[in-house]
């Protein structure tokens, strides 16, 4: 069910309300003093889990959102993170370590862990 905010008009106090959608979002203390409800926008968010093993899912769901190079990155960032806590090591990271290494005759990118320093 959804909470609900509402402010006491003398002292400006707020509380938080469980009320089923359909009831009368009206609030009443003990005293008989209806406090005011305070409009508050919802917090909502949609697609916004992105399996961090699946590149398909990941390409799906950055597809048609708005943003900019950098929030897309963010993104990737975000799922790499979750790679390493739930498999220990990124094996996406570390095979785009090895293509780079590879197509520069050796050469470790300066990310790269694996370099040692």
């Amino acid at each position: 069910m959804p909470t609900y905010v509402f402010e006491n008009p003398d002292t400006g106090e707020t509380i938080e309300i469980v009320q089923k959608m359909n009831d009368f979002h009206i609030y009443i203390d003990y005293d008989g003093l209806e406090w005011r409800r305070i409009w508050n926008t919802p917090n909502t968010a949609m697609d916004t889990q992105i399996d961090p093993h699946n590149s398909k899912d990941f390409v799906e769901k950055t597809r048609n959102k708005k943003g900019t190079i950098g929030d897309l990155w963010d993104a990737a960032k975000e799922a790499g993170e979750k790679r390493k806590r739930t498999d220990g090591k990124d094996k996406v990271q570390e095979k785009w370590f090895k293509g780079y290494s590879k197509g520069r005759k050796g050469l470790k990118h300066m990310n790269d862990p694996s370099r040692g320093l």
